[in-house]
């Protein structure tokens, strides 16, 4: 009878997670089902595809340091993107979160329950940046996938005694992969190298075979990743560009120096994080010397000082009650490592957004779950009155933290307000008008102008994926071009002369952002006189929403 009724308990439990984890993502797939809107989909993602098909092919993007970076994921969405959807990349990408999960379900199962399988893929998937990212085109839980895959295929490879050498090829492959997906993976594919290596020498004492192991894994994933190494070997000299510009002078100077940003291991002198921080939100050394702790405690979507996304603590609180047991004690030590190299590595080379550290989180999931379990058993050998004291207070607890997530999910959800585009009470242009202020200009653009028409972006932050016309931007989103246009303001005919070698048709620009940086960096007569040949040499077609479309006029005879 007692046996039966623990069969009952645990299927009630399964049932409750299998349920929970549904209804997740049917509220996912709901705001998955809506066009495009976040920001890096519109300005890389799904920008840098769409004007490869707006221009007949592939060409060199030498405005966009982005469009050198490997795009594995990207070219998936191209695909889409010929057929004219770009609604079904959202759930590409979401197909990778779902695939990370699934990952961490059998390594759950296999060496816990199905319960604890259940709970880990709750634990990962109600995470705040997770939800988000399965609703948008971009590819970190891409990145996450494939590294995941590679991690437990090695855990595997090891704990099976290194016998099936096919579990070091899959680990070998899938970090290629991850590497085609995003630099980000050279973190990962660091430490799993070197692991690889240590660990099999310390495991069998055969230092010279681990060598060998370790240029295996080595090899086989930078085959995998080379096309796009040798892609940027031919366009710019560096196969990594624009990483490491500092170790690759020649065959760049095609590249425009100006497009340059900030990137994982940054080519350029930049500020340092610690001052840039003091300067911007006034933060102490030790206030962003603790960042990879606040991540997971301070976190705000859209927040460049709160690293534009939210975690959950429980992901780092429940960590140390993972080792409360013996068991499985190697994999927990090499989660560990591997977390916190994957996210003070990040940290310190400046990658201050959460989402650049989803691929650690798959595994503090599977640590917190193991802490969860090991939190049960103790409570479990309990007897009396404190057993259910303890029980409450945890599950308590765990509901709190818990409710974080869905109060997120809640307020992602009415921000988003996908309903009425879903049941088609709205119309796409009306969705997108909603969320997207340019998106009438942009309109304007691709039904008035002809479709050679060539548009160059002023303080749009390169936001520039709706467009069907070819269109160039640059790193400082237009500011370079004011400096050109206000350096000319002296003669009308060199004036005119820079605005020809922009080699656009059309300005499109934002008009607030352009007026306030007139007028921070300029005098009133510079202004005025820079206005007035502004106002000779175009032609305003298009001025609502805050954003304004000039058409360069013919040169006037002279």
């Amino acid at each position: 009878m007692q046996i039966l009724q623990s069969n009952r308990i645990n299927l009630f439990i399964q049932t409750l997670l299998a349920v929970a984890i549904l209804l997740l993502y049917l509220i996912v797939i709901v705001i998955a089902l809506t066009p495009p809107i976040a920001s890096d989909a519109l300005i890389h993602h799904l920008a840098i595809p769409k004007l490869w098909l707006v221009n007949g092919g592939f060409y060199e993007i030498k405005w966009a340091d982005f469009s050198y970076y490997p795009m594995n994921i990207d070219l998936l969405y191209l695909i889409s993107l010929y057929f004219n959807n770009d609604i079904l990349p959202n759930f590409i990408h979401m197909g990778f979160g779902i695939g990370t999960a699934w990952m961490i379900y059998l390594y759950l199962n296999r060496h816990f329950n199905r319960v604890a399988g259940l709970l880990g893929v709750l634990v990962f998937v109600s995470t705040p940046i997770v939800l988000r990212m399965s609703t948008v085109a971009y590819v970190d839980l891409g990145l996450a996938f494939f590294t995941t895959v590679s991690i437990l295929a090695f855990i595997h490879w090891r704990t099976g005694g290194y016998e099936e050498f096919k579990w070091l090829l899959i680990a070998s492959i899938a970090m290629g992969l991850a590497l085609g997906t995003k630099y980000n993976a050279l973190i990962a594919w660091v430490f799993l190298s070197f692991s690889v290596v240590f660990l099999y020498s310390r495991d069998t004492g055969a230092q010279w075979r681990a060598i060998r192991y370790g240029i295996v894994f080595f090899l086989v994933s930078l085959f995998v990743f080379s096309p796009w190494l040798i892609k940027n070997l031919i366009l710019t000299g560096n196969p990594l560009y624009p990483l490491f510009k500092g170790l690759f002078h020649a065959g760049i100077s095609n590249i425009d120096p100006e497009g340059s940003v900030r990137s994982i291991i940054p080519g350029n002198v930049h500020m340092g994080m610690f001052q840039l921080r003091e300067m911007l939100y006034g933060e102490s050394f030790w206030d962003t010397l603790l960042i990879p702790v606040r991540f997971f405690f301070q976190g705000q979507d859209y927040s460049g000082r709160y690293f534009d996304g939210v975690l959950n603590p429980i992901l780092i609180v429940l960590v140390p009650f993972a080792f409360m047991k013996r068991s499985l004690h190697g994999d927990k030590l090499f989660f560990v490592f591997f977390s916190v190299f994957f996210i003070l590595t990040a940290f310190f080379l400046d990658q201050l957004h959460i989402r650049y550290i989803l691929p650690a989180i798959p595994f503090l999931s599977l640590l917190t779950v193991m802490g969860i379990m090991n939190i049960f058993a103790w409570t479990s050998e309990k007897t009396g009155p404190s057993k259910s004291v303890y029980a409450f207070i945890i599950l308590l607890f765990l509901f709190l933290l818990g409710t974080r997530n869905v109060i997120y999910l809640k307020e992602y959800f009415q921000g988003i307000q996908p309903v009425n585009y879903v049941l088609n009470r709205e119309t796409r242009d009306a969705y997108l008008n909603r969320h997207t202020r340019s998106y009438a200009a942009i309109g304007y653009i691709n039904r008035h102008t002809p479709p050679d028409a060539k548009v160059r972006l002023l303080f749009l932050a390169r936001r520039g994926y709706y467009l069907d016309r070819i269109y160039e931007d640059d790193a400082t989103y237009g500011m370079d071009v004011m400096r050109g246009l206000a350096a000319n303001a002296s003669d009308a005919g060199s004036f005119r002369k820079y605005l020809d070698s922009l080699g656009c048709t059309l300005l499109l620009m934002r008009v607030d952002l352009f007026n306030q940086f007139l007028r921070d960096n300029y005098p009133i007569e510079m202004i005025n006189r820079l206005l007035r040949l502004l106002d000779r040499e175009t032609e305003m077609i298009y001025h609502a929403d805050g954003y304004a479309v000039y058409r360069l006029t013919p040169p006037k005879q002279s």
